[in-house]
């Protein structure tokens, strides 16, 4: 894929003015988003992120904008689950909602920096060593199974020792000092909470760039479409938040579909590395071709079918759930009289 350079600096540019939009329009006044304000931007990220996938399919043909739509699909998929993450950390901080919105944005540009790093050495890794598509293939796997196992437990969120190291180095005011991150009290420099909870989503974000970055690789070797695709899907982040913040809990399912894709996409990368192999003691460092490649036409069909079949399942269940059983309800008067004539009608 030729990319020109115009192409690299329109597409960063209009990241950058969207973060713009962002920072001035949102943020700077700090407000608790209602659900249609969220829901009308959620639309327009949504809707860029789009139009990007037609911007490269007419430039770049069909084949490589598939590969965008994939790649796009799958990380925000993956982001969806990020939120669980984010809502239990703001709960675990106690962050006020009219500051969540300079939370999740500042962690974001924090998360984009990163990912954009790990994009850069990932390629670079795979470039050079194509054996390194059986690592990610088998992460992207075990990952899937750890998905599966997923309890209860596993989504209390834990101070990690970057967090810990913080308050033991600086200095920490006790409650919120309006947004501010930083604050000067009683001579000295003091971190706020604010502080401590953007360092918390930007540090959780590595975490979840080790699932991603190997996903979207699995779809595509493009560093433009893989960059591309993690930074539209990271940028509606902070709309998507407040949009589903009440409907998280109702997809009871989303673990078992996410398992699903990553193992799909592990599978694919094992599938690649087989066809690319160069390891001695795999077909004697022979390509083999004993299982053919997943096409990206099938990937998006798989992709998108799996989260429809997850979602629509897990919104059922939902509803099943929050049906009242009749048996459960208390007695009413006349079922009271009503239990009384029989009892007098067995005594007599």
């Amino acid at each position: 894929m030729d990319v020109p350079l115009w192409a690299w600096i329109a597409t960063v540019g209009l990241i950058v003015v969207m973060l713009a939009v962002d920072f001035v329009g949102h943020v700077r006044k700090a407000h608790a988003p209602s659900l249609k304000e969220a829901g009308l931007w959620s639309a327009g990220y949504v809707l860029i992120a789009l139009l990007f996938g037609v911007f490269v399919l007419l430039e770049w043909g069909s084949d490589y904008g598939l590969q965008y739509f994939s790649g796009y699909i799958t990380e925000k998929s993956l982001s969806v689950d990020n939120l669980f993450v984010f809502v239990l950390i703001m709960a675990s901080f106690r962050v006020p909602r009219k500051y969540q919105q300079k939370v999740l944005l500042i962690g974001i540009v924090i998360a984009l920096v990163l990912r954009t790093l790990f994009i850069v050495a990932g390629a670079a890794i795979v470039n050079q060593f194509a054996w390194i598509f059986y690592i990610f293939g088998a992460f992207l796997i075990y990952t899937a199974i750890t998905q599966l196992k997923k309890t209860d437990d596993d989504e209390e969120f834990k101070e990690n020792a970057v967090l810990r190291l913080v308050r033991r180095i600086f200095p920490t005011t006790e409650g919120y000092v309006e947004d501010k991150m930083f604050t000067r009290a009683a001579g000295r420099m003091h971190v706020t909470p604010m502080f401590i909870v953007i360092l918390a989503i930007g540090s959780a974000d590595i975490l979840f760039a080790v699932d991603s970055i190997p996903a979207i690789f699995g779809l595509t070797q493009e560093v433009f479409l893989i960059f591309a695709a993690n930074a539209f899907s990271l940028l509606g982040l902070r709309q998507l938040y407040f949009l589903i913040d009440g409907l998280l809990d109702r997809l009871v399912y989303l673990n078992y579909g996410l398992a699903a894709i990553l193992a799909f996409i592990g599978a694919k990368l094992v599938i690649h590395a087989l066809h690319e192999n160069d390891v001695w003691f795999i077909n004697s460092g022979e390509e083999w071709h004993v299982i053919p490649e997943v096409g990206t036409y099938v990937s998006l069909i798989v992709i998108v079918g799996i989260l429809t079949i997850t979602t629509v399942t897990s919104l059922l269940a939902g509803r099943r759930s929050h049906q009242v059983d009749p048996a459960a309800l208390p007695p009413t008067q006349e079922d009271d009289d009503e239990r009384r004539d029989s009892l007098g009608d067995l005594y007599r």
